[in-house]
């Protein structure tokens, strides 16, 4: 006799949990399983510091608001349709572990005999987990698995900021001759660039004004801060958008070397020390380390931040240099004045900051929960930048798709307030160019 199969059922394992503990609300027109062991789970990570024991504590603390509402182990109905319960593995038969040479000591091998244990009872079950060892495990013993994604972008389809269009040669010389022209057909976002392709070799690059409805130039004669110089497009059109007091956040997404943090940096220099449109530049980055950590290193907040920061004082170096003989003067000026600060993320949650220049750098490692909160910090007449290579990503639970960069971008490209560059092209040096594309 066949057996009945009930309506799809989702078991979420903890890897989403811990990574987004609002994973529940994805699937509430679902059946939604959790298996005792992914609470166990949860109940271990609760007591870490971070983010990661901040949404364990969410999680345990939804499920027991959820509990009180019925009878957790045979289910709870959710207003979409679905239901959420508490599978006990001692509702799963043990001998299902042995047959499938799974170890009922494991975490991971205990979440799947659950979930193939269940499948054998009719359910139709969808394991859903960011972790690629135990979705492929998974698959090998007859079990759906599903990748988790609480948002619909991806690297792959990353809104680059730039576009190459073709247009008529008209359309370029009505450019340059009226300083301005009417936007080409396609799908583009507010602060969006358009590099203008005609015959006979024409060419533009041009900016797109929302409220106008028009295609404009870039800012005239600020191409060159602070003895900085775009090499490249994407470069000149970051700048453009960096300079630029109507946009208040800014993206910069790149491999290394392609001037992420040297152009933000000397924008930033700019307007606040010659400018004087923000009293001060705040510089941050996120404190991930790239292999082992070295333990904690001595001195002040200022002392320990001089090590994770040292991208920021290379490139502050060069600027100075750049400037002119007087450049150690310069850097010692700067960062002797009240104007340059650095601050660790840790510390920013609860401040608001006005009047500032923001940066934060390695934003790839940062959860959308995190980068969320450092963007709500923003007071009036503040502008925030954020940086990072989302292929380079140093977060054991975070991956190129589910960062804070690619969902901040995903979410605010739409808006006026907003704009994005995504660097294609490495200019630091030949290898350094060779390294980001074969390695």
């Amino acid at each position: 006799m066949a057996k009945e199969v009930a309506k799809k059922s989702c078991l979420l394992d903890a890897s989403v949990l811990l990574h987004d503990p609002s994973a529940f609300h994805h699937y509430t027109m679902h059946d939604i399983v959790l298996p005792s062991v992914v609470l166990e789970e949860l109940d271990r990570k609760k007591a870490m510091h971070g983010e990661i024991g901040r949404n364990a504590r969410s999680v345990m603390k939804f499920i027991d608001q959820v509990a009180r509402e019925g009878d957790i182990q045979k289910g709870i109905s959710f207003e979409k349709g679905g239901s959420f319960k508490i599978v006990i593995e001692s509702d799963v038969k043990k001998k299902n572990s042995v047959l499938m040479g799974l170890a009922p000591d494991r975490t991971r091998h205990r979440l799947l005999s659950s979930a193939h244990q269940l499948q054998e009872d009719g359910h139709e079950i969808t394991l859903v987990s960011k972790d690629p060892v135990t979705k492929i495990i998974a698959e090998t013993i007859g079990v759906t698995t599903e990748s988790f994604k609480s948002s619909q972008e991806t690297f792959d389809n990353l809104y680059p900021g730039i576009f190459t269009v073709d247009v008529p040669k008209d359309s370029i010389d009505e450019f340059y001759e009226n300083g301005e022209v009417d936007i080409p057909e396609g799908i583009y976002y507010p602060n969006s660039y358009l590099v203008l392709k005609g015959e006979e070799n024409a060419s533009a690059v041009a900016k797109i004004n929302a409220k106008a409805n028009k295609l404009e130039p870039l800012l005239k004669g600020r191409q060159n801060v602070w003895g900085v110089k775009p090499r490249n497009v994407e470069q000149k059109c970051a700048l453009d958008l960096l300079l630029r007091d109507d946009v208040k956040l800014i993206s910069l997404i790149g491999n290394a070397g392609t001037g992420k943090t040297l152009l933000a940096l000397a924008a930033g220099l700019q307007k606040v020390f010659d400018d004087g449109v923000y009293n001060r530049i705040v510089i941050s980055r996120s404190i991930m380390p790239l292999g082992k950590d070295i333990g904690f290193l001595p001195g002040s907040k200022e002392e320990k931040l001089q090590s994770w920061l040292a991208p920021f004082f290379d490139n502050l170096d060069y600027i100075c240099e750049s400037g002119g003989e007087d450049g150690e003067e310069t850097k010692k000026w700067i960062l002797e004045s009240n104007k340059f600060q650095v601050e660790a993320i840790t510390y920013m949650r609860g401040r608001s900051f006005t009047n500032a220049f923001i940066i934060i750098d390695e934003s790839q490692n940062l959860t959308p929960h995190e980068l969320k909160t450092l963007i709500s910090r923003v007071g009036e007449n503040t502008k925030i930048v954020i940086l990072g290579d989302p292929t380079q990503i140093d977060n054991p639970y975070l991956d190129r798709d589910s960062n804070g960069m690619i969902y901040t971008v995903g979410k605010m490209k739409e808006y006026e307030l907003f704009g994005s560059i995504y660097f294609k092209h490495t200019e630091r040096s030949k290898l350094a160019a060779l390294a980001a594309k074969v390695l």
